[in-house]
């Protein structure tokens, strides 16, 4: 019976090794809008002799990182409106396609020595049931339980390589998303845009009010690379800090 249930633990392990998943850039879209004003109705046609002139329109306001609320009863600004295809800068990033390949080979090399390591338990187990007939009871149980144990062991250092691999890639898609927000709120700020939306929710739009091509160049001049921390080191960004902040000094004392 114990040997089958070493059978069975070899024949049923395996690590699901998801693909390296489409990066939180699009749920982080949200925090590069800046809210601009809603569609103003078209004044009705009048039929006066001489045309009242239409009210000027509020200047748009440039982005940054801290727009001032509107006050009360103040209208919104003028939407100046950009767009942008995330997708595609990922496309073309350099940093993201390196962190996309060098995960896949953590990936890969982990389900190698997954495979060499099922292969060597298979063995022992073969070898454990050949020698049944010469193994007492208590000698063959003793095996089965130390291959029971090896078996157990390693599959939690597989599990724990494939969750320092998912937190290297969840640090370095961080890394990037946060270099793509900077870099979209520069670009939208030169072009003087106060609205940003993603391609896929546009049906039509002119040429000029895209900024996906200078976004994207403008990211890989400010991020090349992504530096990944060596296979088995923790990601600075699940890290614990090194030391604790310092407590305040106590107030001096008054004579």
């Amino acid at each position: 019976m114990a040997l089958r249930a070493t059978a069975a633990l070899v024949a049923g392990l395996s690590l699901i090794l998801p693909l390296l998943p489409a990066p939180a850039l699009a749920q982080a879209q949200q925090e590069w809008f800046v809210p601009g004003g809603g569609q103003q109705r078209p004044p009705q046609a009048q039929r006066p002799a001489r045309p009242a002139p239409a009210p000027a329109r509020p200047p748009a306001r440039p982005a940054g990182p801290n727009p001032a609320p509107l006050a009360a009863g103040e209208p919104p600004p003028a939407a100046v409106i950009g767009i942008v295809d995330v997708p595609e800068v990922q496309r073309v990033s350099s940093a993201f396609n390196g962190v996309r390949e060098e995960i896949e080979r953590r990936r890969q090399r982990l389900n190698d020595d997954l495979q060499r390591e099922q292969g060597r338990w298979r063995e022992e187990q073969q070898a454990l049931a050949n020698q049944r007939a010469t193994l007492s009871a208590d000698q063959l149980r003793e095996r089965e339980r130390g291959l029971q144990d090896r078996i157990t062991d390693a599959q939690r250092i597989f599990r724990e390589r494939n969750r320092a691999i998912e937190q290297t890639a969840q640090a370095a898609l961080q890394e990037i998303e946060q270099a793509l927000a900077v870099v979209l709120r520069q670009v939208a700020t030169s072009r003087g845009v106060n609205l940003v939306l993603p391609r896929p929710l546009v049906i039509f739009n002119e040429a000029p009010f895209d900024l996906t091509d200078e976004v994207a160049q403008q990211l890989n001049r400010v991020l090349r690379t992504v530096t990944l921390p060596a296979e088995g080191a923790t990601p600075a960004a699940a890290a614990a800090p090194a030391t604790p902040p310092a407590a305040p000094a106590a107030p001096a004392r008054r004579n």
